[in-house]
């Protein structure tokens, strides 16, 4: 049987099963334990971090319960992987239980409708609580476009864009355009068919539409400063 008594559970007290994950892997990464995990580092392990995220989304998208407790777990996984290795290198010094503590505080302090005397009827007030927390909480941002990864996938960062150019009044998402869809069955088959047009015609899809996002930022940041002219807005929706 599997000797987990190193566990990180307090002494006397009944190891939980996280408890037992976080000693697997303690041991795995210690003295006569596995030497490929032992010569991982945060770098080297992003690419097994995007992969286990997109193996999760697929198990909420089209997956049953036991692949959605699988990929949790591997994520789960992956996070105490990166704690192991803050805890074990000189200048980050931190572990697992930093990691929790740090975010109960920040969601305890992002939640003062829960925790707090501040009220919130609607989840519109607490997007509004959370714009105002995140302003105090990080004042070297100066636009609406900080903090947002480039890395994301394109479409998904269109979104985000999008959202934040709304926000700062530079788009009315009420007024689309002439790309009217109901729902994301429409959706799917028309965004299949513009980048089936776009690889008919030799185009890189990714690619434009990423050019396009750069443009659109530029042109919020414009905005933010005072000097706002609709271009990429003006077409973000033509017709088709």
């Amino acid at each position: 049987m599997t000797d987990l008594s190193f566990s990180s559970a307090p002494v006397g007290e009944q190891p939980t099963k996280l408890d037992e994950l976080v000693a697997v892997m303690a041991r795995l990464r210690g003295p006569g334990g596995c030497p490929w995990d032992a010569d991982q580092t945060h770098e080297s392990l992003v690419q097994y971090l995007v992969e286990e995220t997109y193996e999760l989304v697929e198990a909420i998208e089209t997956g049953n319960r036991d692949d959605l407790i699988e990929e949790l777990g591997d994520v789960l996984y992956q996070v105490l992987f990166h704690a192991d290795i803050a805890a074990n290198t000189p200048g980050e010094d931190f572990d697992i239980q930093e990691v929790a503590a740090r975010m109960t505080a920040k969601m305890v302090g992002r939640h003062p409708h829960v925790f707090g005397d501040r009220k919130a009827e609607t989840a519109d007030d607490v997007v509004e609580f959370w714009d105002d927390l995140k302003k105090r909480e990080k004042p070297s941002r100066t636009s609406v476009l900080d903090g947002i990864p480039q890395a994301m996938p394109s479409l998904a960062l269109a979104d985000k864009l999008l959202g934040r150019a709304q926000k700062v009044g530079l788009l009315d998402l009420g007024d689309a355009g002439g790309v009217q869809v109901e729902s994301e069955d429409e959706l799917g088959p028309l965004l299949l068919a513009i980048v089936a047009s776009a690889k008919a015609n030799g185009l890189d899809a990714e690619r434009a539409l990423r050019s396009t996002l750069r443009d659109l930022q530029g042109e919020i940041r414009e905005h933010e400063a005072g000097a706002a002219d609709a271009g990429i807005i003006g077409v973000v929706a033509p017709e088709v």
